[in-house]
């Protein structure tokens, strides 16, 4: 039950002040109705006795404490939802924005979600393809995880989100693309950006299978606020009401931090690392351990925050506290980028925590545990032999060191490397891995049984990349 209009007190920056409530719970809705029969939202951030201060959503210019009322909703704030939300796109704090009018609900969801009960969590198994032979095969993503990607300023990041989007889906026996759907959460993103990212899901026509939320720029950073926590109240609702398998990917998350720690300062909180709250680790942790399956639902979410490191720091503290949170990252490489390969996917810093239980035979392929684990260790020594070449130049080298030298430029431009609109399956990754891996004599296999290198060692195939890059040369 709401209250009656009550006037402000005092008004700071996008907070404005109540004195004399009597009855209030936190993150409440409020409705502020100016002379002219505007209304704004806004929601109750901080209780001190009868006094609240209330986060407007669309700032407060315009307001004054003689020409506004503001009532109270009595809840929390509430998105409709349906399976009409596929194929959507909306603003940031969930109001339709592409000229398709409101959505018919089904129901009202609070935003905040509820935690899972961890005794009915199940455990994440089996896998999301993406088409992409470094994440798939390397760090795969596993159905229920949550898998960061970290970037750097100016990165082929959001082109990487386009393309996860457009290609990613799951195994045709467990319902194929008509039980599949991506919800997509763009944060702080320019003008140009949230066109491009519409464009593109529009002409490789995924967009029936999508829901878009876009929080430009320009945008109040009280809505960037609610964002993610619109997207992912989505993902579960058609996750565990419509037996959906939800990938949730939202970019960037350092924007959602940013716009954290600028509303942190302006309700004068003590500042933690780097002037971010110190609630900082918990607010991640609440948006990310919404990822997951629930015992007795068909349907699963699963995330992939895509945040850029200041300074390519990976130890600023939002990809250090997303990675405690997280299971695993893949690393996204400035040095490779700058090099033309795409996606620029750091290898060995990258890892998926959960991979080891959703491959192998049942899922992907038997031998794809072993592949993963020698294509890791020997590009591990790639980076040795390259430091060793840089000291002692490449003619010194052993034989084996140059020829670890030369799969690792093979491993980068065919393995790594990989066009936009090219989708490979996990048969055609796994082949393309035998043959860079039959570069090297088998006694160097050491992480593979013996079993699978006689059946899939490809010297034929490794011949033919090598006369293919010779060509090129």
């Amino acid at each position: 039950m709401g209250l009656e209009f009550v006037g402000l007190s005092s008004i700071n920056g996008p907070l404005v002040v109540l004195d004399h409530v009597p009855a209030v719970s936190n993150e409440e809705m409020v409705s502020l109705t100016l002379e002219d029969g505007t209304s704004r939202l806004g929601r109750v951030v901080q209780i001190d006795g009868e006094r609240v201060v209330i986060q407007v959503f669309e700032g407060t210019s315009g307001l004054s404490m003689t020409n506004t009322k503001t009532k109270l909703t009595g809840h929390p704030m509430q998105i409709p939802l349906s399976i009409e939300v596929l194929g959507r796109i909306f603003n940031g704090s969930g109001m339709p924005v592409d000229g398709l009018g409101e959505v018919y609900a089904e129901r009202y969801a609070d935003v905040n979600g509820a935690p899972i009960n961890p005794v009915s969590r199940v455990y994440p198994r089996n896998y999301i393809s993406t088409g992409i032979s470094s994440i798939d095969c390397l760090m795969t993503l596993i159905r229920g995880q949550k898998l960061p990607i970290f970037s750097g300023s100016g990165m082929q990041h959001n082109k990487l989100a386009v393309q996860i989007v457009k290609q990613a889906g799951i195994a045709s026996a467990d319902g194929g693309e008509s039980n599949f759907g991506i919800v997509f959460a763009a944060m702080g993103v320019k003008n140009d950006v949230a066109d491009y990212f519409r464009r593109s899901f529009e002409q490789a026509g995924v967009m029936d299978r999508v829901v878009m939320f876009l929080n430009l720029s320009n945008d109040p950073i009280i809505e960037r606020i609610l964002t993610p926590k619109c997207a992912l109240t989505t993902a579960e609702y058609l996750a565990f009401e419509h037996n959906m398998h939800i990938l949730v990917v939202m970019t960037d998350m350092t924007a959602y931090c940013e716009a954290l720690r600028e509303f942190s300062s302006s309700k004068g909180e003590i500042p933690g690392r780097k002037g971010y709250p110190g609630y900082l680790y918990s607010d991640l942790a609440s948006l990310y351990e919404r990822a997951g399956i629930i015992e007795g639902h068909d349907g699963s979410v699963t995330q992939i925050p895509i945040l850029t490191m200041p300074n390519d720091d990976i130890t600023h503290p939002v990809p250090d506290l997303t990675g405690y949170i997280t299971e695993g990252q893949i690393v996204l490489d400035r040095n490779l980028d700058q090099t033309g390969i795409y996606p620029p996917v750091a290898v060995l810093p990258s890892l998926s925590r959960l991979m080891k239980d959703g491959i192998g035979e049942g899922y992907t392929r038997a031998d794809h545990s072993d592949v993963a684990n020698q294509l890791f260790a020997s590009y591990a020594n790639v980076q040795d032999a390259r430091s060793l070449a840089s000291v002692i130049g490449e003619d010194e080298l052993s034989e084996m060191d140059r020829r670890y030298l030369a799969y690792g430029k093979l491993f980068e431009k065919y393995f790594i490397n990989q066009g936009f609109d090219e989708n490979r399956s996990i048969e055609e990754t796994l082949s393309l891995g035998w043959k860079l891996l039959s570069m090297l004599p088998k006694g160097a296999l050491d992480r593979i049984d013996n079993k699978f290198i006689d059946q899939y060692y490809d010297e034929e195939g490794a011949k033919e990349l090598q006369a293919r890059e010779e060509e090129h040369v």
